[in-house]
């Protein structure tokens, strides 16, 4: 299982945002990590600005977006933006696509919120001509009529990962992406439905296995201060566990809330829970960080070994 680390721009400090962002992503690509994944918070930094970023400021690690939603972009629109990342990392970027969710797509922007798994696959058919290298894209489908050229890079192909929890999405992931990305996934939800559902899939469409990347939250602590963690995270995270999609996902496992995903404890307790997820079949772990303690040193401090851990973690899971 391959390690990987979220990071996103630092809420609310306009004047170091990116700064944090990109001192982030280095730390990740010196200590050893794998992979970078930076989200779209819905009224936070632009997503694949952000990448653009971490891919600049790094030179070895894999960057992905997890997740960009489709809808507000149009799918040539979110080609470029994707090939030209693609040419900033030099080869090192993966994105990860989203039909997100109604509370943000209808309530927050206006737009439709409809047939999900329709509307990714007409995206899906725009991008698979536009990130195999320069060309005349040339799609009709139900949603878009195009023809256009474009030439931003000859570095191809792009992998593409989607945010599959169901499983009309998660075989469309299988016969079409690199893999799928998800959220609130459990051990046994990853286990008993996810990776039959898009290995199968795969299989059929004669594709490689596909990549599983969950978003994890994880921390460092010692065993009395786990209450407290879990307290932290469903505080802290919870906002989306009343989304449908996550709602339905979650009844294919056992946690109930964020609070029963977190990977939290020692780091013989931590090492043993992450090892149980590469045994459900994940293939990439992407750690959100969830730091305990009171004031900013202390929450600094708790991240700081949270991320120590992780680094030394690493290579036994990825052996």
């Amino acid at each position: 299982m391959r390690m990987g680390l979220q990071v996103s721009a630092d809420r609310g400090r306009y004047a170091t945002k990116v700064e944090k962002l990109q001192a982030d992503a280095r730390w990740a690509d010196e200590a050893g990590l794998d992979s970078v994944w930076t989200p779209q918070i819905p009224d936070e930094f632009d997503v694949m600005t952000a990448a653009t970023l971490i891919g600049m400021a790094t030179s070895r690690i894999e960057v992905g977006t997890a997740i960009v939603p489709l809808q507000p972009r149009h799918p040539i629109v979110l080609a470029q933006q994707t090939l030209s990342n693609q040419a900033i990392c030099a080869g090192r970027f993966t994105l990860g696509l989203g039909v997100s969710h109604h509370w943000i797509i209808q309530d927050m922007l206006g737009l439709p919120y409809e047939r999900g798994a329709t509307t990714m696959r007409c995206y899906l058919d725009v991008l698979d001509q536009a990130l195999r290298g320069p060309g005349m894209v040339d799609v009709e489908n139900e949603l878009f009529t195009i023809h256009n050229p474009l030439d931003v890079t000859d570095i191809a192909p792009t992998p593409v990962m989607i945010a599959a929890l169901g499983p009309v999405m998660l075989n469309l992931a299988g016969e079409r992406a690199a893999g799928t990305t998800l959220w609130l996934a459990d051990e046994r939800t990853i286990g008993s439905h996810v990776v039959p559902a898009i290995t199968k899939a795969a299989d059929a469409a004669g594709r490689p296995a596909p990549r599983i990347l969950a978003g994890v939250p994880v921390c460092l602590c010692r065993e009395d201060e786990i209450e407290a963690a879990v307290a932290r995270t469903n505080r802290t995270l919870s906002e989306v566990e009343a989304s449908p999609n996550y709602v339905r996902l979650m009844e294919h496992g056992d946690a109930r809330t964020i609070g029963d995903v977190l990977v939290c404890g020692s780091e013989v307790t931590m090492e043993k829970r992450l090892r149980s997820f590469a045994d459900a079949g994940l293939t990439d772990f992407n750690a959100r960080i969830v730091p305990l303690g009171e004031g900013r040193d202390e929450l600094k401090a708790s991240a700081e070994r949270t991320r120590a851990f992780l680094a030394a973690v690493a290579p036994p899971l990825r052996a």
